[in-house]
């Protein structure tokens, strides 16, 4: 059954229209990720969830209850809905235990107590309780303010980009962490960001979003391996475009030979198509004869366990590799090429 839904909503700001005609729904206990470049209208719809942009059109259900729609907005305090903030938001002058507390205020002392002590356990900071906000982390700081959210029991937590002011190690690691939190509680969540480490890290469901419309709406896999528009194959991970001839239903004529799989594409038979190629889409041989095609090597990037090769085709188009860093290719030397996707991607040409 659907906690959220979104039933073609439309924002405006500043009396230009952000996006229009949008829909999603999150399933109780669902974590879910909208995903997209700046600009692109996650954050404003966001905010609308929370209550604290109106919508111009559509509506906005919470347990099948309409919280938003033209000329109606429940108060933010009253959806029963949590918020975590980028920037933390936490009062400077009060002690973690009083942050947590901050939302639960109505409670008995000894409710509130018990509440908050549970809460900064499940987040692992007890033992910081009477600090305050200045004397931890970035990643301390972020554990109190998801503890405050969940301290009133909202039917559902909102996270506005909460990783982005951490280190890339720190990021992916809270992401994880923030996961097991919200799934260990049952807590329903959906996080917006334009980073889609954090996105495959904590989305059960993501969706891409890019000028105002979710693109695609899918699980982390599929996002990844069957993305359904061009904007989403090269937006999420590494990859590139090959130019190809679509000779079958599930046939590509390239320029690494004929290659099958799946083209998400409705285009006639003999019609020029892009195939989308990732580098764990490849094979590479230093020996011609177990080769397709051989490349050269005109950059690699350096990533620890892994380097990411650059490599040029014949042709002239460029596509990419990541190897074991134990392979140390020289620039210019030649690898060979053998595609070996079994979910082919492609799109009509451009």
């Amino acid at each position: 059954m659907s906690l959220l839904t979104l039933d073609h909503i439309a924002c405006q700001y500043d009396g230009q229209t952000v996006f229009q005609d949008l829909c999603l729904d999150i399933q109780a206990g669902e974590l879910a990720c909208l995903l997209g470049p700046s600009g692109c209208g996650k954050t404003t719809a966001l905010r609308a969830i929370a209550g604290f942009e109106p919508i111009s059109a559509g509506e906005i259900r919470l347990h099948d209850k309409v919280i938003s729609r033209l000329g109606h907005s429940l108060a933010p305090e009253q959806r029963n809905i949590g918020m975590v903030f980028q920037d933390y938001a936490l009062f400077p002058h009060q002690s973690v235990f009083n942050n947590v507390c901050f939302g639960i205020r109505k409670l008995a002392r000894a409710e509130q107590k018990a509440r908050a002590e549970k809460l900064l356990a499940v987040v692992g900071l007890s033992q910081y309780a009477q600090r305050y906000p200045h004397e931890l982390s970035g990643g301390q700081q972020q554990r109190v303010a998801l503890a405050r959210a969940l301290a009133p029991q909202p039917a559902m937590i909102l996270l506005d980009e909460p990783f982005s002011n951490l280190d890339v190690d720190l990021r992916e690691r809270l992401s994880l962490e923030v996961r097991d939190i919200l799934k260990d509680q049952g807590i329903t969540g959906l996080l917006v960001t334009h980073d889609q480490h954090e996105a495959f890290a904590l989305g059960d469901q993501i969706g891409v979003m890019s000028a105002g419309k979710i693109l695609q709406w899918d699980t982390p896999y599929r996002i990844y391996h069957q993305p359904a528009a061009r904007f989403v194959a090269d937006f999420i991970g590494q990859g590139a475009f090959i130019q190809g001839r679509l000779v079958a239903k599930h046939l590509i004529e390239t320029e690494l030979g004929q290659v099958s799989g799946t083209a998400h594409c409705d285009c006639p038979i003999g019609s020029p198509v892009e195939v989308f190629i990732r580098p764990d889409d490849l094979v590479t041989t230093t020996e011609s004869t177990e080769a397709t095609v051989m490349a050269t090597v005109e950059k690699r990037a350096f990533k620890g366990a892994e380097t990411l090769y650059s490599l040029r085709l014949p042709s002239g188009n460029l596509v990419y590799s990541l190897l074991s860093s134990h392979a140390n290719h020289p620039l210019q030397s030649q690898l060979g090429l053998r595609l070996v996707a079994t979910q082919l991607v492609a799109f009509p040409s451009v």
